[in-house]
């Protein structure tokens, strides 16, 4: 017996983008009616969810739409483009207050580059400083041409924190979905996006999906690059059991072989050998061997985050930190708590840091690393930790000691001899010369010795020092014969 198979309209799928601070999770806090900002530290969202919703539209029919919430730290660029990869709509949030903003154009340049049609929501229409003209002014100086303005963006005005203008943004996104006609096939195997994934102490690896297409049920299996999972534990994005899924929907997948790698496209078969069979030739593009430098000091790191999207961007923000001489290495960049075998790997290498970011530290890890004495620090703000990385890089960076010139004279006559000091006379011909400094001898661009200037005399009459252009005599103790013609240079030591 055959399946019919049928296409269904289906919700699209938007993805919210824009700067940081801008009003991103305000605008999902509305819709939701929950407060997903005060739980984030620093205020800002940093990690990627999905969220379901309903609306009626105005003339009485209920839409759903699915929602995805990017970070808008500029570390995140990853985890924002790949919520424009699975998105079918996008909404670019730009403040009326501070208007186009670094992570703007970003987030221009991203949903162009995916070619998903978007919309503007001018935000914080309500403050006292909004300025709606610059705002579209400043956005078409960017190539985001609005309607009204000579172009065919779509854009809403919205105040995330007071609701005016949510329900005009709902009618826009619903216009937009009919005219692209968004449509999915329930039939088949559901297939989709990996859009975040951890690993939880008491349930193992988890991992948030969006599906695009198709439905998954209870019992089967999903696949995504070197990992699978059975769907037994099969969650909505309000975590709570469902037996089936199917396109637009957001889903949580329990119990990974091992944790699934964010921005992998999975798909659904029906057996675990069937699972098993697909990951055996599977091999992760990524995985080339790093290529080290041997003139430059790497110390070595490991970060461990609660989700793999942050592990993501933090190793991005990482590679920026590179020096000319000294540069993080990776050892591992994994999810979970620091662990014991976290601290037994790092040992090996004294200078090895580990940098936790919203995980703890187990306490036979803790007690373990009691005896070695290794550097843990742990955050819960990107910047924060990004921040405190650089320092510690700059304070082990290298350091050459290089000669830094303070004067030189050049040496017109020789006088009198006694033992290792001599008395000469010259002219100084650049910066000063000081008693008591060490100088350098040199003769026809070479340094032959070094000595000692034990006084400076100007018109018989001892002194400080001597500048530039003045001539004056000089008391010198050095082990070599001073000549005419020769350079004495007057230096520091500087360590850079």
């Amino acid at each position: 017996m055959s399946i019919k198979i049928t296409t269904k309209e289906r919700a699209p799928v938007v993805v919210i983008m824009g700067h940081v601070d801008h009003g991103k999770s305000t605008l999902l806090d509305y819709i939701r009616k929950t407060n997903i900002v005060d739980g984030e530290a620093g205020g800002i969202t940093q990690h990627l969810s999905a969220y379901e919703v309903k609306h009626k539209t105005s003339d009485g029919k209920e839409r759903a739409i699915t929602f995805i919430d990017t970070p808008g730290h500029a570390a995140f660029s990853g985890m924002r483009s790949r919520g424009a990869q699975v998105a079918d709509i996008a909404i670019l949030i730009v403040s009326a207050e501070d208007s186009v903003k670094m992570q703007t154009l970003e987030a221009i340049k991203t949903i162009k580059e995916n070619e998903v049609p978007f919309i503007v929501g001018i935000n914080k229409i309500d403050k006292p400083g909004a300025n709606v003209d610059k705002t579209k002014m400043d956005l078409a100086e960017n190539e985001v041409y609005l309607e009204g303005m000579g172009g065919t963006t779509p854009f809403v005005l919205i105040s995330a924190k007071t609701g005016e203008g949510v329900p005009d943004l709902f009618e826009t996104i619903s216009l937009v979905a009919d005219l692209e006609e968004f449509v999915g096939t329930p039939e088949i195997p559901a297939n989709g996006l990996i859009i975040e994934s951890k690993s939880d102490s008491k349930i193992g690896a988890q991992a948030t999906l969006i599906i695009k297409n198709g439905t998954v049920k209870k019992g089967q299996f999903i696949v995504a690059g070197n990992a699978y999972a059975s769907t037994k534990m099969l969650e909505d994005f309000l975590g709570k059991p469902v037996q089936s899924a199917s396109f637009s929907n957001a889903i949580r997948v329990s119990g990974w072989s091992n944790v699934p790698k964010v921005g992998t496209r999975f798909t659904t078969v029906d057996t675990k050998k069937e699972a098993e069979e697909s990951i055996a030739d599977w091999q992760d593009e990524s995985s080339a061997v790093e290529v080290t430098d041997t003139e430059k000091k790497y110390i070595p790191l490991i970060i461990k985050t609660d989700v793999l999207g942050t592990a993501e961007a933090i190793e991005k923000e990482v590679k920026k930190l590179a020096q000319e001489k000294i540069a993080y290495k990776i050892m591992t960049c994994g999810v979970g708590n620091i662990s014991e075998g976290d601290i037994k790997r790092a040992a090996s290498d004294k200078d090895t840091v580990i940098v936790g970011f919203n995980v703890k530290i187990d306490p036979i890890a803790r007690d373990t690393n009691e005896k070695l004495g290794l550097t843990i620090e742990l955050f819960n703000i990107i910047y924060k930790l990004t921040e405190w990385l650089e320092v510690n890089l700059e304070a082990k960076r290298p350091r050459v000691e290089t000669i830094e010139s303070i004067g030189q004279l050049k040496i017109i006559k020789t006088f009198s001899q006694t033992r290792d000091k001599q008395v000469v006379g010259g002219k100084v011909i650049s910066g000063r010369i000081e008693s008591g400094s060490i100088v350098r001898i040199i003769r026809r661009e070479n340094e032959i010795g070094r000595g000692k200037i034990l006084e400076v005399q100007k018109s018989k009459s001892k002194t400080k020092d001597a500048i530039e252009g003045e001539e004056c005599g000089l008391f010198v103790e050095a082990k070599l014969d001073i000549a005419s013609g020769d350079i004495l240079e007057s230096f520091i030591m500087v360590q850079k």
